[in-house]
């Protein structure tokens, strides 16, 4: 049992590195296709001739396209990201400087936003049809129709203008005390849980009316069985692997999804450093950011298939 459990994490480990691999690919050659020179971007259009070829034998743009992909591929594994073109910064110390606030900002979000989404979808399938249901579901309906920007819009002109409890924009780095970290985390949360809660919580209720549906929990309710210990006991066991799913591909989007939320609130993220790669055309940067947002969503994917068959195990054969 033990072993077949450790092969199976071995075997989804290697698929996702696989995969991994092939967006490295893709990666590589999306960012080498793009319009433009890098090296007269970076210099600015009064750079002589001279200066460009220099940078671009600095940068290796001279190079075959397959062997900078290999010097880049094989750097990146060495825990080497290269170095910025824009501002002469190693890739792996701007990383290092705003990845911890998105980490953090998704943990906090993560911690709040999924026990409500379980909880709301957990109460509206035991009521199906009734008033509760119906008014979580239009709850839900409401925040999914409404964009982010437009919450943290309202957010910023209730409490911030109007009312003047909390302050505009995130300044993490004046954070010296746990009031001042609740005031300049409260707004990006509370914009991100509108998101994600709602959306988590209806894939929570659909998962588990299917299950509730089903002949074995009809047997349950045949037998006497009460209401909660048919949704605990019986269906949540087995609608695990569909809520894995809804939360990992919901929490996904807490990385490279928050350019929005970001840029609303000028919280030093990670998403908004891949942005101003992106119109500065520093490629070591943009490739970076977009291998590490590609390798979270590989690994919450992971994570919820493990968790889907280790709850269920007929498909740890598959």
């Amino acid at each position: 049992m033990r072993d077949s459990l450790f092969g199976l994490v071995l075997g989804r480990l290697a698929s996702s590195l696989i995969t991994l691999l092939l967006v490295s690919l893709v990666i590589f050659a999306i960012t080498s296709l793009l319009p433009g020179d890098t090296a007269q971007q970076v210099l600015g259009q009064f750079a002589t001739p001279e200066q460009v070829e220099a940078l671009r034998a600095q940068l290796g743009l001279n190079q075959p396209p397959l062997l900078r992909y290999w010097q880049w591929l094989s750097g990146f594994a060495t825990g080497d990201l290269g170095r910025s073109a824009s501002n002469g910064v190693d890739v792996i110390q701007l990383v290092n400087d705003r990845l911890p606030n998105s980490l953090l900002l998704a943990a906090i979000t993560t911690a709040i936003s999924v026990p409500v989404a379980l909880t709301m979808g957990i109460a509206a399938a035991m009521r199906r049809g009734g008033v509760l249901d119906r008014t979580l579901n239009l709850i839900t309906l409401s925040m999914v129709a409404v964009p982010e920007f437009l919450v943290a819009t309202l957010a910023v002109l209730i409490f911030a203008v109007q009312l003047g409890w909390l302050p505009a924009l995130s300044y993490v780095s004046t954070v010296d005390s746990f009031g001042a970290f609740m005031k300049v985390y409260a707004m990006p949360v509370l914009t991100l849980c509108s998101v994600l809660i709602a959306q988590m919580a209806r894939m929570t209720r659909a998962a588990l009316i299917d299950q509730l549906d089903s002949a074995y929990v009809e047997m349950a309710r045949l037998k006497g069985v009460p209401p909660m210990r048919r949704v605990l006991r019986h269906a949540l066991p087995n609608a695990v692997g569909p809520i894995a799913n809804a939360v990992a591909l919901s929490l996904s989007y807490l990385l490279g999804g928050v350019i929005i939320v970001e840029t609303i609130f000028n919280y030093p993220g990670i998403a908004s450093l891949m942005v101003d790669a992106v119109s500065n055309r520093d490629l070591a940067l943009v490739q970076a950011c977009a291998m590490i947002f590609c390798g979270a969503y590989l690994l919450l994917v992971m994570l919820a298939d493990l968790c889907a068959i280790l709850s269920n195990p007929r498909l740890r054969n598959r």
